[in-house]
């Protein structure tokens, strides 16, 4: 049961739920459940049954496939007011997920049975919410497919460090994540940040990037 200060807090961290009746709210709540994860949690795996659909209040989540020579590629992240189009399209279609989710952060989720999410595709507010997300995520994977096409591995290197450490000094990351987020090999983006170093972009650390002319890194993107 979501009492009425986490009904407070649920409502301001959600726009499905600043946006929506009174009426489709207080149904919201009734079959709702909260849920906390912690960082590095599996949530789903590819061929789990899709029973609940979890809408994010606070945390960052990564959704990615895996090669079976265990290379892996980012697909889409999650983050707050948000939710997986792939959990919702399998929920409504009743198939497996076909990919993983791994919760990047500690993670604050508000779950809906599948059930209950398949009925309310009549309501105006949540239809709305679900085609928004396939919206955003078909443009994220359109993205990704760009990229993997037609960027060379230098540019998306130098792209992904300066998105994730977003004007911070110092990114606190592996080579292996890196790898993992563009579906490379850590040899590749270690000659390559090696090559960045070498040209005065960054410095690299044990576990961590420090960012010394974002304005030339982001020139490659």
């Amino acid at each position: 049961m979501i009492d009425r200060a986490q009904q407070a807090h649920v409502t301001e961290c959600l726009p499905l739920l600043r946006d929506a009746s009174p009426e489709f709210r207080a149904g919201f709540f009734r079959v709702a459940g909260l849920a906390r994860l912690p960082r590095g949690a599996v949530i789903a795996m590819e061929g789990d049954a899709c029973e609940r659909l979890a809408l994010l209040v606070a945390g960052r989540v990564r959704v990615y496939k895996t090669a079976a020579s265990g290379k892996e590629i980012t697909l889409y992240h999650i983050g707050e007011g948000d939710s997986c189009v792939l959990t919702a399209a399998c929920i409504m279609s009743a198939t497996p997920f076909p990919a993983i989710a791994e919760a990047q952060t500690d993670v604050d989720a508000v779950l809906i049975p599948a059930a209950q999410a398949r009925a309310w595709m009549g309501d105006p507010a949540w239809c709305a919410f679900v085609f928004g997300l396939v919206s955003k995520r078909l443009a994220d994977v359109i993205a990704v497919l760009e990229d993997v096409a037609f960027q060379r591995m230098d540019a998306r290197i130098a792209a992904c460090v300066s998105r994730l450490a977003g004007g911070a000094p110092v990114l606190n990351i592996t080579h292996h994540e890196i790898a993992a987020e563009l579906g490379t090999s850590r040899e590749v983006v270690s000659r390559i940040l090696k090559d960045f170093e070498g040209r005065g972009l960054v410095k690299v650390g044990r576990g961590e990037l420090r960012v010394t002319d974002p304005a030339r890194l982001k020139a490659l993107c």
